[in-house]
């Protein structure tokens, strides 16, 4: 299955697309031959429980899921499967909230927390390799980002293999037409946020370019 884990909507802040834009959009690139099969709206420094996409979704054949992307203090962390036990245990309006606390709170209620664009100049997590944090709680972090700058790209790719850890990818769009631009392809079936949780966990993942769906 291919999935964009990493989209904002309107929801957002910063962001100039709506869930029906994204998903009429979706439709146009299905028609050239692309295969996507769903994707996740990571809303910035919140969770949207009582946005319910799954109308949407069913009428379109496309899987619609919800997480969030954080600021810590060491960068931004993409959170899938939230809960509401997690938003209780943490601030997500909190921009200085520690990382690696992110990390271990999530898998504690359920959730997996993975870092967003790593190789980012600034706030990526490469930025914070030398200050002694024990990144061993993590898992999996962002190895292709639609919205990486040059050079983040292979600052990215060399901090996710001193880590060993597993790769995503997505598009970070903020624009209709980014949806979709790098994604996750998952071995496993993934048809809700419990799923997807679960094949994060699992390793049976890598991530890739719109172009190689064809």
């Amino acid at each position: 299955m291919f999935i964009d884990l990493h989209t904002h909507s309107v929801s957002s802040d910063d962001s100039r697309a709506n869930v029906e834009q994204y998903v009429k959009w979706i439709g146009v690139l299905r028609k050239k031959g692309y295969t996507i099969d769903g994707f996740v709206l990571t809303e910035h420094r919140k969770f949207d429980f009582d946005k319910d996409y799954s109308a949407l979704a069913e009428e379109n054949g496309i899987l619609i899921m919800k997480g969030s992307e954080l600021d810590t203090n060491m960068g931004h962390i993409l959170v899938y499967g939230v809960t509401e036990a997690l938003t209780d245990a943490i601030d997500f309006s909190d921009v200085t909230m520690d990382a690696i606390e992110l990390v271990r709170a999530a898998e504690e209620f359920g959730a997996i927390a993975v870092p967003a664009h790593p190789g980012r100049f600034g706030i990526g997590l490469c930025e914070f390799a030398d200050n002694g944090a024990d990144f061993s709680r993590i898992k999996a972090a962002e190895r292709l980002n639609g919205s990486n700058r040059p050079g983040e790209q292979e600052r990215a790719e060399e901090f996710i293999d001193l880590l060993g850890v597993h790769s995503t990818g997505g598009s970070d769009a903020h624009l209709v037409s980014a949806i979709g631009k790098c994604m996750t392809n998952f071995d496993g079936q993934v048809f809700n946020e419990s799923d997807l949780v679960r094949e994060l966990h699992s390793g049976t993942f890598g991530p890739v370019r719109l172009d190689e769906t064809l």
